[in-house]
Parts: C-alpha cells; sequence; structure tokens
C-alpha cells in the first residue's frame, strides 16, 4: 500500500512524490521539539502498467523536495534498479518515465533510491530514501499443459463417473491481481463419452458399460481459459488419449459346431492331425483357454493341448493308424476360459463344446512280415540245398497283391543262402563253416509288384557247430631239460585247444604216440584237467650225446566222432647251475684236433703276415696325392680352388709349385696387377686398406692371400646358396721370362728374326741354338 512518512529533524522544506495512486497512509514520528514539525519525504508506491505499446516514453511519476523553488538549485539523481536503462528521470522537474517495455512475468517490480542535491555544491538537500516501481500485470499469458499431451486407460464396462485422469494447466499472469490467472478446464472433444470437472480438471467417464471390443480408443480434447472463461479470456488445449483395457466379458465361442479332417493312415505318432480355436474377443490373459477331450472313439488315440501363442487346440495322434482296422473317430472337444472374473458370469457359461470327426485315409503299404525277426538254425555240415526255415509276409492292404521274397545281398556277401521268391523257403547255397562265420544276419526283402512296395525282415541264422576240428597245442611250447635233471622231474605241463566249441565243453586226452610210448628218457601224465605233465624218465642227460629230444604227443577230443592230432615237444638238453638255472643250450662246440703247436705257429704267422701287407697298401694308397679335379658325382661341400698351371718348362720339378707361377721382373712392375678378378661378380667389397697391395707381400704369400681373398668373398656374398660350393679360378700365371717358343708365332713376324739368344739359355737349349742360331729362320720353315 502506499504510504507516507514524516521525518522529524530540523524544519527543512519537504518535497514529495507525485502520483495517480489513491491517498497514502500516514506515518507520524514525533521528534525532540514539542508541537508538529513540517513534513520533508512524500513517496507512494509508483505503478506501471506492462506490456505498454505507444511510441513515447511512459510517465511513471514525479519526484519533488519543498526545498525546490523553481529556481533551477535543485537537482534530482535516480539510482537503482534500471536507472538509466529503463528508468530516467528529469534532473530539473523530477519526473519519471519507462523507457522500455516491461514484463511482468519477466521481473514483477524495481527497487529505485531517489535523491535531490544542490546544483552548484552537490551537497544533498534531502536524505535518500528508497520506493518501489510495481509492474501491473495484465492478461498477457495463455493457460498450458506442462505434463500434456496425456495417455490414460480405464477399464471396459467401467461404472458411469469413474474417474480416468486429471489434468492441470498453468496461467504466467499474476494470480492475486484480478482474473487473468483463474482457469477453468471444458472438454472440447470427446463428448459424450467422457466428461471434465471445470475447477479440478479430473477427466471420468459420461457414459456406462463401454466396450473395447466395439470400440478401445478415445482422444479426447481438453481447454483451459482464464478469466474465469469470461468472454475476452485466453485459452490453451491439450490432448488426451483414453485407452479402454480388457475385461473377460467374452466367453470363448467355437466357429463351427463340428470339424472334418482327413489324415493318412501311415501318419506318424505324436504327428498333429488338426488344429482348432474358439474365437474370444478378449486379448491377453483373458483370452487364455484350456481344452479337453471329453470323450470319443478310440480312447487314447488321440490328444489335445493348447498352442501358448495362438490359443488354438491342437489335436495329435497318440497311437499309429490302421486304415483296415478303423477309418474313422468321432470326438468331443471343450474349450475354457483359463481366467473367469465372477463380474461377468451373468454374460453366459465361458466355456464352448464342439465335435471333431476324424477319417482315416487308406494308403498302399508295403508288405508286412508276419514276424520282423525269424530266428533259424543249421548244421555246419548241411549240403548245399538244405532248407533252413521260411519267412512269411503279407499285403495289410484290401487288395492283397503278389509277394515275391529277395535277399539282401549286402548282408550275404558271399552268397551262403537263397531264399525262394514265391514261398519265402531260406535254403543254404554253399558249404557252411561255423568257425570262419557262426551267425548270419540276412535282411529279407518282401516286394509288392503293384504298385511297388518293399517291406524289411530279418533272418538271424546259427550254424550248429559239429566236430571238424582236432585239439593242438594251446602254444609252442618251449621245453629245456637240465643234464642234472633227476628221474620223475616235472619238466613241462601243456594244454590244447580246439577251435570246435561243443555244448558239453572240450575234454581233451593226451598220450605219447605209439613209438615212443615205451621210450627210457621221458613219459606223460594225462591230469584229467585238460592239461599233461611231461616227466624224466632217468637222470644223467649229457648235451654232448643229444641236445634236442622230440616228442610226438597225441591229443584227442571227446567229439563224436572223436578227433586227434599228433604234436611235436622239442625238448632242449641245457648246463644249469646247482639252482637249477639254465647256464647254456643246444649242441657242444667241438674242438679241432690233430694239428701240432708247430702248425698251428705257422697258420697265426701267415695271418699276420696277410695283414702287415694289407696295411703297407692302404697306407700307400693314402700318401698319393688326390686328383685336383673331383668326379662330378662326388658331394661337395667345401670351397675348392683349382689352378690350371702349364708349369715353367724343364725347371718345373714339382707340379703346382707356386715359385714357377711367379715372374720377379713383372712384380717389381707397380703398373701391373698380381691378383686375379673372378668372372662371377662380388657383392661385398674390401677397402683398399685392409686388402694390401700384392707387390709388397712376400713372394711365397701373394698366391695363399689371393685365395683366402676369393674366400672371403664368397663367404660374405648375400647370392651364395646356403651350402657349400665349388669356385675354380683358372690361372696360368705371369708368363715365362724366355717367353713364348712356338714356332706359330715366328710366321706372324718377321722372317729375319734372330735366335741367337737361345745360346745364353743354357746347355738345356743347345740344340735349338744350333738349328735356329747360326740358319735362316726361312729356310727353316720353308
Amino acid at each position: 500500500s502506499d504510504s507516507l512518512v514524516l521525518t522529524a529533524r530540523r524544519v527543512l522544506p519537504s518535497w514529495g512524490i507525485c502520483h495517480s495512486a489513491p491517498p497514502p497512509s500516514r506515518a507520524l514520528s514525533p521528534g525532540p521539539n514539542s508541537g508538529r514539525h513540517k513534513r520533508s519525504w512524500v513517496w507512494n508506491q509508483f505503478f506501471v502498467l506492462e506490456e505498454y505499446t505507444g511510441n513515447e516514453p511512459l510517465y511513471v511519476g514525479k519526484l519533488h523536495s519543498d526545498v525546490d523553488k523553481g529556481e533551477g538549485k535543485v537537482k534530482y539523481v535516480l539510482t537503482g534498479e534500471g536507472a538509466t536503462s529503463i528508468f530516467t528521470i528529469d534532473e530539473n522537474t523530477g519526473d519519471i518515465h519507462a523507457t522500455k517495455r516491461l514484463d511482468r512475468e519477466a521481473q514483477a517490480y524495481y527497487t529505485l533510491q531517489a535523491q535531490a542535491i544542490n546544483r552548484l555544491t552537490n551537497i544533498p538537500v534531502e536524505p535518500r530514501s528508497e520506493f518501489v516501481v510495481k509492474v501491473q500485470d495484465i492478461n498477457d499469458n495463455e493457460p498450458k499443459f506442462l505434463d500434456g499431451p496425456y495417455m490414460a486407460g480405464v477399464p471396459e464396462m467401467s461404472p458411469l463417473g469413474t474417474m480416468v485422469v486429471q489434468v492441470a494447466a498453468t496461467d504466467a499472469d499474476d494470480p492475486t491481481y484480478g482474473n487473468s490467472a483463474r482457469v477453468v478446464y471444458s472438454i472440447v472433444h470427446g463428448q459424450p463419452y467422457f466428461s471434465v470437472e471445470p475447477k479440478t480438471g479430473v477427466i471420468r467417464t459420461a457414459l456406462p458399460n463401454m466396450d473395447r471390443e466395439t470400440r478401445d480408443q478415445y482422444v479426447l480434447v481438453i481447454q483451459a481459459k482464464d478469466m474465469v472463461g469470461q468472454m475476452g479470456g485466453l485459452s490453451g488445449t491439450t490432448s488426451v488419449t483414453v485407452t479402454l483395457t480388457d475385461v473377460n466379458d467374452n466367453p470363448p465361442r467355437f466357429s463351427h459346431k463340428s470339424y472334418q479332417y482327413t489324415v493318412l493312415e501311415v501318419l506318424p505318432v505324436k504327428s498333429v492331425v488338426a488344429r482348432i480355436k474358439a474365437a474370444d474377443a478378449d486379448i491377453g490373459s483373458n483370452a487364455e483357454m484350456d481344452y479337453r477331450i471329453m470323450d470319443g472313439d478310440g480312447p487314447g488315440m488321440f490328444n489335445i493341448t493348447t498352442d501358448e501363442e495362438t490359443q488354438e487346440g491342437v489335436i495329435t495322434l497318440q497311437k499309429p493308424l490302421d486304415f483296415e482296422t478303423r477309418n474313422s473317430f468321432s470326438l468331443r472337444v471343450e474349450a475354457t476360459n483359463r481366467n473367469i472374473d465372477s463380474n461377468f458370469l451373468s454374460l453366459g457359461p465361458f466355456s464352448d463344446i464342439t465335435s471333431v470327426r476324424v477319417t482315416v485315409e487308406d494308403v498302399n503299404e508295403p508288405p508286412i512280415f508276419s514276424s520282423p525277426l525269424n530266428k533259424m538254425v543249421v548244421s555246419e555240415d548241411a549240403k548245399v540245398g538244405t532248407s533252413i526255415g521260411r519267412v512269411s509276409a503279407h499285403d495289410p492292404d484290401t487288395s492283397s497283391s503278389a509277394i515275391r521274397y529277395s535277399i539282401d545281398r549286402n548282408t550275404d556277401l558271399d552268397r551262403f543262402f537263397n531264399v525262394d521268391a514265391l514261398s519265402g523257403v531260406i535254403s543254404t547255397a554253399k558249404p557252411l563253416d561255423r568257425e570262419v562265420n557262426s551267425v548270419h544276419n540276412l535282411t529279407i526283402w518282401a516286394t509288392e509288384k503293384d504298385p511297388a512296395q518293399i517291406g524289411k525282415g530279418i533272418a538271424l541264422i546259427t550254424v550248429l557247430d559239429i566236430n571238424d576240428n582236432a585239439p593242438v597245442f594251446a602254444i609252442e611250447y618251449d621245453t629245456t631239460l637240465c643234464e642234472n635233471a633227476m628221474p620223475g622231474q616235472l619238466i613241462r605241463t601243456i594244454s590244447a585247444v580246439d577251435k570246435d566249441e561243443p555244448l558239453s565243453g572240450h575234454r581233451f586226452y593226451f598220450t605219447l604216440d605209439a613209438p615212443v610210448a615205451g621210450n627210457l628218457n621221458f613219459t606223460l601224465r594225462d591230469n584229467k584237467d585238460n592239461t599233461a605233465s611231461i616227466l624224466t624218465k632217468r637222470g644223467g642227460f649229457r648235451r654232448s650225446e643229444q641236445p634236442v629230444y622230440r616228442l610226438p604227443v597225441l591229443i584227442t577230443d571227446s567229439g563224436s566222432p572223436a578227433l586227434s592230432s599228433t604234436n611235436t615237444l622239442s625238448v632242449r638238453v641245457c648246463e644249469c647251475d646247482s639252482n637249477g638255472e639254465t647256464l647254456s643250450c643246444g649242441a657242444v662246440a667241438y674242438t679241432a684236433t690233430g694239428l701240432s703247436t708247430g702248425a698251428l705257429l705257422a697258420i697265426l704267422g701267415c695271418i699276420i703276415t696277410l695283414l702287415v701287407m694289407v696295411l703297407l697298401i692302404v697306407t700307400m694308397r693314402r700318401r698319393r696325392k688326390q686328383p685336383l679335379i673331383l668326379d662330378e658325382e662326388r658331394d661337395i661341400r667345401e670351397n675348392i680352388v683349382r689352378y690350371d698351371d702349364e708349369g715353367g718348362g724343364e725347371e718345373d720339378t714339382e707340379a703346382f709349385d707356386m715359385v714357377t707361377l711367379r715372374n720377379l721382373n713383372i712384380v717389381r712392375d707397380p703398373s701391373v696387377r698380381r691378383d686375379v678378378t673372378p668372372d662371377t661378380p662380388t657383392f661385398f667389397h674390401y677397402t683398399s686398406v685392409s686388402r694390401p697391395p700384392y707387390k709388397s707381400l712376400p713372394e711365397n704369400v701373394v698366391f695363399r692371400e689371393f685365395i683366402w681373398e676369393r674366400l672371403k668373398d664368397a663367404d660374405v656374398d648375400p647370392t651364395a646358396p646356403p651350402y657349400d660350393s665349388l669356385q675354380t679360378y683358372a690361372f696360368e700365371g705371369s708368363g715365362s721370362v724366355a717367353e713364348s717358343l712356338s714356332s706359330l708365332e715366328s710366321l706372324s713376324t718377321d722372317s729375319d728374326q734372330n735366335y741367337d739368344y737361345l745360346s745364353n739359355w743354357g746347355p738345356r737349349f743347345k740344340k735349338l741354338a744350333d738349328l735356329y742360331g747360326n740358319s735362316d729362320s726361312s729356310g727353316v720353315f720353308s
């Protein structure tokens, strides 16, 4: 509210604030002097209308002091919020103006300070005082739904007036001034299904029993208007999407009272026979249902389950079908909702029943064997063509076509058996041997000709044993006998095996063969347990007399007829220690006799002489020089350097003497190189510092250094193969001081060539000097 302040102090001229507001209230402050003082400050609260759109600055109010007599001595100063930028004051008159358009929603009031100053002395003539400029609101903001648009849901079939959702709009205008911020709500679109409370914004259902299956979604438009909805008020809208949620108010119903399905009689067990579904307008858990077979033909023949994704009833086959036995089935199937809402039981039973008829269709089936496995037996001595047994198959179809039988030869590769194509009688085609194959597993095909169908059966043929194998030793025995063996000593226990397998088991009888039954060395004792013991009859066996004894043992089985075989047991006489451990066995080595000591020494001397001669021959062969040129077949794994040297003439007394390859005159010539460059390029070069000139080396080292340098070049060559290689250096030397003696060169020279220098070459060239020295060369070669 506006106020008037009277400050008690010494009497000063008063100044006031002029505006158009109602008269202010007054506050009196008693001073130290008695009596009433003249007021000095007068002000009220200023008001400025927001959103002013005039061309001139808006007049706010006026400041005035009683000290101001209109002589221009008082200057008014304004400071505080917006001073100079928004609010200006005329320093002479005290008039205050607003220079900018104000928005109450941005700032509702401004606090300013006013002061009156003597223009000449700049001394305040009135104390500084604050006042407020309040921005007065106008209706310039429409209501807004900050949370919109809205999504809401309400159960279908809800009673009238069921709350759906509450909407709220906000208005930025001043709620304390006028009706600019007072909002009322109304529904623009969505009637007559929903309504809204004007003051609260609560949306409610306006119709009872709205059905989701008829319409499941509504879009409402809600309006909020300020000024309490009066003419000229501002408004805002929002949308509200209302979805009706499902309730179980629809029972399941089959679309048909009966269903007809046809299946083939060869349909596998666990296969799907049919799918049926009861229609339910509800969704989600309200549409879930269970199916069951109430009654029908062939109990346990079919089963029904619920497909959880499609809510279909899936009928599956539980037992094989047979058209010839039964060609149709009738079932009664019931579908019931799982989740029943008691509020809607009045809408009828939440289940339904239908009938399902399944017709079995005939299929031309392959022949079927009366027994899928036919077991037969045959003796292994059965003659070819012997009948073993019979298989039988029939056509399950009503046509009863003729059947022919055959053997799958993959199960009878050796063709031991045949089957009669018409009767199915199986007979032998080859002699059988139980010891090779005791069981034959045959696959029998039964073929129906028109149309072609094949059935499969099994014939398991067991071959019975006969006594056709004589017993033999179980292993190959290695029997030893000590020379010091005593009479009656056990030297070996033997046993036998027989490929036959009699039903009563094996029983073997052991005896010594008749020719040796009465021998004086050994005896045999049958232990009656399919083993026999070999015993000595005497002692004093000697290897020197007989190193090995051979005993023929007769083994007889208990078959009918009985079979026997003679097996030879070898007994070796051995030298043993006192504990019976074998030291040596076999024949005793005989010592040569009849040679004197002198003869033996002579033989030994001959042997020594032969050895000495062999050693001499080997030593001489090693001292021979190996040829420089290696055989091409030899595996080269070292670097070999070969020099082709023609020698130095008759003075050359030893092959490859390096001295004869040297020409000392050329060595002393600084312009001639002594080394030889190989034909193969070298990628690694030694520096001139590390390789000394050949001239400076001793004569016996020149060629050795040359060879070593060539070897180094080959070792560091990056293109060299990763194994030893052969490199050959052909070097003929530096020539001979005697130069060429060839007569061929004389033809290209002057015919008057002088050969007197031959006399200076020594006695070895004397004949040449006599021939060429004193005669005309042209005459020699004429």
